[in-house]
């Protein structure tokens, strides 16, 4: 009996011991200098702000400023469980201000301490920017759709952050395979989140035609009914076009649409028989060849046409840029090429926006504030290399989007299921390890307006694709796009981008596991 009340008596005492020498770890707050894009500024330091029951997201008296704290609402509601009302009375909690500050466009600050969060911006794109680096700093669970234990803590400090460049982009192909309006909302909200600001949207190939044109109605029809491999096909009405530009504006990210031609036009071309140089419509294709394609170049008809096209995708189109492609135009002679982008650029002009090319168009006339996209590798010739760079010293902006770093639809070794290989392949560090700013021999670094991550859809047909190929690289990318190169580490930013995996896997994104990432 004796025996055993003081085994008893030494098991409560050991576990006493236990309990004393190895008391459960506090929470800790993330890091402010774990977020991806890594911030312009962190000072780190001071007591961390805790969410709770009682938190409100105080905003100021501007409708912009109103909308941002609702979506941060939005976001946050689920996972904690908590009203979090959004109001424009009292202190403390989570302030979003727009004010006066040297914060850009874009920019913004964010201070944290025990009493609460504030994020101040100049407008409201910084304001939303802010607010992605304090879902970041929030614990990954915040991104569920039902409640979690927390606790929700944001580490005490500071934040100054402004981009590097005014153009970040992510590219998607919804001509080789065609996607729903849902299945680019849920990519824009993926974007969101690394504070990328464009989304180029590849609208029009020789496997589909993508968006409804009044005055060529077949273009849709008939051009958009099929993709790759021969499936159904599809295209956006006007009223899907405008919903995705209104969701795209919400998560302040600017459409770019693209009609690219005059190459790579069999869906048009197939739709209506005049615009060939022989009358004869080509029966619509389904395969992934290139180059073979071209719009007649010596027909009026055809700038009938393209004016007809830019008019109507203009009026939808609220943001600065439109897109005209003109890459892989192997079946159009050089002198024709120059022919007809000296034709099309002042018709993009005349209905009040911005030409985009690929970067063959600098072997052309760019016109005055054009920008080029080059999507070279490497080992390009000098040759093409330095007509890029001869364009970039006169005037025309670049958009860096070097095939083999930066293409998301390249494989990443030999045994991935999806993508092509063709610039080889690419693996995260390769996508992450360069500098934009000194990437092009011969190009002044003021002449690189930003990046763009294109994700060509010849072997992708399912969200869950899009996301495997995007994730990881594109927060890689987002990274060059926006902070100060003086925060590109590979080995520390490996391990800031591990950290992103929980996250991710809260949203349900399904990304790649790299080998190369610590996961």
């Amino acid at each position: 009996m004796f025996r055993l009340l003081g085994s008893l008596l030494l098991v409560t005492a050991a576990g006493a011991v236990a309990i004393g020498a190895a008391p459960a770890p506090r929470a800790a707050a993330t890091p402010l200098d774990r977020v991806i894009p890594a911030p312009a500024s962190v000072d780190a330091g001071g007591s961390p702000y805790r969410i709770t029951d009682s938190t409100r997201i105080r905003v100021d008296g501007s409708r912009e400023a109103r909308r941002v704290g609702e979506y941060l609402a939005d976001v946050l509601r689920p996972s904690t469980g908590y009203r979090l009302p959004v109001t424009t009375y009292g202190s403390g909690g989570i302030q979003l201000r727009i004010g006066k500050g040297s914060f850009g466009a874009e920019g913004y600050r964010l201070d944290s301490g025990r009493k609460g969060v504030t994020i101040t911006a100049a407008g409201p794109s910084g304001l939303f920017h802010g607010v992605q680096t304090l879902r970041q700093l929030l614990p990954a669970a915040v991104e569920k759709d039902s409640v979690q234990p927390g606790p929700w803590l944001i580490a005490g400090g500071t934040i100054k952050d402004t981009p590097r460049y005014g153009w970040r982009g992510a590219m998607l192909d919804v001509s080789r395979h065609f996607f729903t309006v849902d299945q680019v909302k849920r990519y824009i909200d993926q974007l969101a989140l690394y504070k990328i600001n464009k989304l180029h949207l590849h609208l029009s190939d020789d496997q589909g035609w993508r968006i409804a044109i009044d005055s060529w109605p077949r273009l849709a029809t008939y051009g958009g009914s099929t993709q790759v491999g021969g499936g159904p096909g599809g295209y956006y009405t006007k009223a899907d076009y405008k919903e995705i530009v209104r969701y795209a504006g919400s998560r302040h990210l600017e459409v770019v649409p693209e009609m690219d031609m005059p190459g790579h036009t069999n869906a048009a071309l197939a739709s209506y028989a005049e615009l060939n140089c022989d009358g004869v419509a080509p029966p619509l294709y389904t395969g992934t060849e290139v180059g073979f394609s071209s719009l007649c170049v010596d027909k009026e008809i055809t700038y009938d046409f393209v004016e007809d096209v830019v008019r109507e995708l203009a009026a939808i189109t609220p943001g600065r840029y439109l897109h005209i492609g003109g890459d892989e135009a192997h079946s159009t002679s050089h002198a024709d090429y120059v022919k007809f982008m000296d034709r099309v650029q002042p018709i993009v002009a005349k209905y009040g926006k911005t030409v985009v090319g690929w970067h063959q168009l600098t072997g052309a006339n760019p016109s005055r504030g054009a920008l080029a996209q080059y999507w070279g590798l490497d080992s390009t010739s000098a040759e093409e290399k330095a007509q890029v760079a001869a364009a970039a010293r006169n005037g025309t902006g670049l958009i860096l989007s070097p095939a083999d770093r930066i293409y998301l639809d390249m494989k990443y070794d030999a045994n991935t299921p999806l993508g092509l290989s063709w610039a080889g392949y690419v693996e995260v560090q390769r996508s992450y390890d360069w500098d934009p700013g000194d990437y092009l021999a011969g190009a002044p670094a003021s002449a690189i307006r930003g990046v763009e991550a294109p994700l060509w859809s010849e072997t992708i047909t399912k969200s869950a694709d899009i996301e495997y190929m995007a994730f990881p690289r594109l927060a890689g990318v987002a990274e060059l796009g926006w902070s100060p190169p003086s925060t590109h580490d590979w080995d520390g930013y490996k391990v800031r981008l591990a950290a992103q995996g929980a996250r991710w896997d809260a949203l349900g994104i399904q990304y790649y596991r790299s080998p190369q990432v610590p996961w």
